[in-house]
């Protein structure tokens, strides 16, 4: 939609979403009131730098303060030329997605060598994955519970123990993502930083998560800094989501764009 809001907000969200006929749209919110900026027909980085450039002067997109968005690096491509003061703050969420994905990686890599599909280490592997993605204050080191796929009654500490005894390299890793999730819940900017400045190359799933850490640098570490996240505009696109699937999806892009307006306005 080819308008423009009195004045941009200190705060920015930025994201996308699947419109119509597999095209990915472009969606800007406020960080803080969750107020709907612009939604654009397509993502691509020439369209939004012309829609902030022709609406915005200068001096207005120098207001703007932080700029919130996933691991799409087209956004930190142009942000800086178009918010000049502004800081990127990569999301929470999709930080601890993508350690969440290398510790999944390395797991299913593990399990692909197993020769018997019946032995206890497989099984805990297979069926309690969910076990390795909890926090390590969540994980229940006391009391014995039926765990499913296993068959036996353990505590969830314990199975999470034998799995990682017996295979130090997905220990490895799955210390890391336990440093990630502690340093982001936390929000301890010092202790992230030390955990990918110090990290040692081991030939695993998590090189290449820390590597991507490490190149958007500040932007991730910033995420500690500040209190913003991407949940606003998360929540606007779930609601494009609830229409498209309540009207059975759209042909035309512009009448979708119109009913877009009126949920958000």
């Amino acid at each position: 939609m080819a308008y423009r809001v009195k004045q941009l907000p200190p705060n920015l969200c930025f994201d996308e979403f699947r419109s119509c006929n597999h095209l990915m749209s472009f969606n800007c919110c406020d960080a803080v009131s969750h107020r709907r900026i612009v939604t654009l027909k397509d993502r691509l980085s020439k369209d939004i730098i012309d829609y902030f450039e022709a609406r915005y002067s200068v001096q207005e997109r120098a207001k703007v303060q932080t700029i919130t968005i996933d691991m799409n690096a087209e956004y930190a491509s142009f942000i800086h030329r178009l918010f000049p003061n502004a800081v990127t703050i990569i999301d929470r969420f999709h930080i601890i997605q993508l350690a969440g994905r290398a510790l999944d990686n390395e797991r299913t890599c593990i399990i692909r060598t197993f020769q018997d599909k019946h032995s206890r280490i497989y099984r805990i592997l297979k069926s309690q994955w969910r076990l390795f993605h909890l926090a390590e204050e969540k994980i229940n080191d006391t009391k014995l519970i039926y765990l499913r796929g296993i068959n036996e009654y353990m505590t969830q500490q314990n199975a999470i123990d034998l799995a990682l005894d017996e295979f130090p390299e997905f220990k490895t890793v799955y210390q890391t993502y336990q440093g990630i999730l502690t340093a982001i819940h936390q929000k301890d900017a010092t202790e992230f930083k030390n955990l990918i400045t110090n990290y040692q190359v081991a030939g695993n799933q998590m090189d290449v998560t820390i590597s991507t850490f490490v190149k958007n640098g500040s932007a991730v570490l910033n995420s500690c800094r500040y209190p913003y996240s991407n949940g606003p505009i998360e929540g606007l696109n779930r609601k494009i989501k609830v229409l498209k699937r309540s009207c059975f999806g759209f042909r035309n892009i512009h009448n979708f764009f119109i009913r877009i307006s009126l949920i958000h306005e």
